[in-house]
């Protein structure tokens, strides 16, 4: 089992109990304990879970979403063929307001050589674009999310209220054709939301995984968006869904 498909099946192992001992990662996974204990101590240095002595417990709730440095090991190829697909949707000299979240972080690498306008969402995007040689790059004020450096709040919604957009970029935590999208934490599904209303064309990008899952905070109907980019792995019959919903998808 390669170690990012471990490190999941640990960290989902322990959301859905509470607590497991290494004995049992070790027989559920097929590693060995000495392999788990070093597995444990990358994700308790992620605020995954805490260790205790023969075991770990879970730091993470049912409803919260696993750290940034975890997803951004999950499915990397897969994101980067929907990036590659995303930014053949883009024209140069469009104006793009880019959302926070892995995808979205290789979304701003497919378009650095771009002549566009971006103000991405994240500073971990703005950091991958920050050297783009043909880019005009707007940064926004507000307040970035320990981990995710998602940047939200107050100053991050009147950044975006002061401009127009041709395209947004959105990423989310779920994505139904019943429940539209919808993001794990308030402050992010409000930014969300924010960047939309400012935008002629709404892109999401979700891998297949997104399809299995409503969050909490709700952002935005399946009808507010003009076009997905996902795998092609993502269940027929939501992206039937969608395109019965009027939504462009495409499957890469």
């Amino acid at each position: 089992m390669a170690s990012t498909e471990r490190l999941h099946q640990i960290t989902d192992a322990l959301r859905g109990s509470g607590h497991r001992s290494v004995a049992e990662l070790a027989a559920l996974t097929g590693a060995s304990e000495m392999t788990i204990r070093r597995d444990l101590e990358l994700l308790a240095e992620q605020g995954v879970l805490e260790r205790y002595r023969g075991g770990a417990r879970s730091l993470l709730l049912r409803g919260e979403e696993p750290p940034f440095g975890l997803r951004s090991q999950e499915g990397q190829q897969a994101k980067r063929r929907i990036a590659a697909e995303v930014a053949g949707l883009i024209a140069d000299g469009e104006s793009v307001v880019l959302d926070s979240g892995t995808t979205c972080l290789e979304v701003a690498r497919a378009l650095v050589d771009r002549r566009i306008t971006v103000m991405p969402l994240s500073l971990h995007a703005a950091n991958a674009l920050a050297a783009a040689p043909l880019m005009t790059l707007l940064v926004p004020g507000g307040q970035p999310r320990p981990g995710e450096l998602a940047l939200t709040g107050p100053l991050t919604e009147a950044s975006l209220a002061s401009l127009r957009f041709d395209t947004a970029v959105m990423g989310c935590c779920g994505l139904t054709a019943e429940d539209g999208l919808t993001a794990y934490d308030l402050a992010d599904a409000a930014v969300k939301r924010a960047a939309i209303a400012v935008s002629r064309r709404v892109i999401a990008v979700a891998d297949a995984a997104k399809f299995s899952r409503a969050a909490l905070a709700h952002v935005a109907p399946a009808t507010a968006l003009h076009a997905v980019v996902t795998e092609a792995s993502t269940p027929a019959e939501q992206t039937a869904a969608l395109t019965a919903a009027g939504v462009l998808v495409r499957t890469v």
